[in-house]
């Protein structure tokens, strides 16, 4: 049976990938961007435009919620003590489902479901008690197995990637390990000097 759905996206590249086996399933699907998590400002703003020039080169409709409420999603991800990106993903799925039923939309999925990096029994697990909250169905399929597929696809389309998940402490640890990684020659001639 296909379906309407609202495909929430958090970027271009991720996209790549589940809109080619959503239409290939004979799938109908908005692309829908809510991502107040990523930072600085700049890079929300950047992969909001790549995501718009991938949906613009492809015909996809896009609904693009701008708002960026970012002392909300800080005080969000630092009341999660044990997993920071369950709040992260809590409050996209649930917005997307939010919109999906106002919409009249059949059901709603993630990108986020491509990524072999992201936390996806978390993500399948908030994205089923969104669906459950706002009463629409949330459409699950394990995007992973193309995710290869889909970085080749943004490769050809040039499209922007980025180099950190989004959230400001992604972008500290991606800096933080390669200053690490960087210095331990440092730290292991110290060592031997001793």
């Amino acid at each position: 049976m296909t379906m309407n759905i609202l495909l929430h996206a958090c970027c271009g590249p991720c996209s790549c990938y589940p809109t080619k086996e959503l239409t290939a399933e004979g799938h109908t699907f908005t692309m829908y961007y809510f991502n107040p998590n990523i930072h600085p400002y700049k890079e929300f703003k950047r992969r909001l435009n790549t995501l718009r020039e991938f949906c613009e080169a492809r015909h996809y409709p896009l609904v693009a919620d701008k708002s960026y409420p970012l002392e909300d999603t800080l005080r969000g991800m630092l009341s999660e003590p044990t997993v920071r990106c369950a709040y992260c993903y809590r409050v996209r799925l649930e917005m997307a489902a939010r919109y999906a039923k106002e919409h009249g939309f059949d059901a709603f999925s993630t990108t986020l479901l491509v990524s072999p990096y992201q936390k996806h029994d978390l993500i399948r697990r908030t994205a089923e008690e969104a669906a459950a909250r706002f009463e629409i169905p949330f459409y699950y399929e394990d995007f992973r197995t193309g995710y290869e597929e889909g970085v080749e696809i943004s490769l050809d389309l040039d499209l922007y990637r980025q180099p950190y998940c989004g959230c400001i402490f992604s972008e500290r640890d991606r800096y933080e390990i390669r200053k690490r990684k960087k210095n331990i020659p440092e730290i292991m001639a110290k060592d031997a000097g001793r």
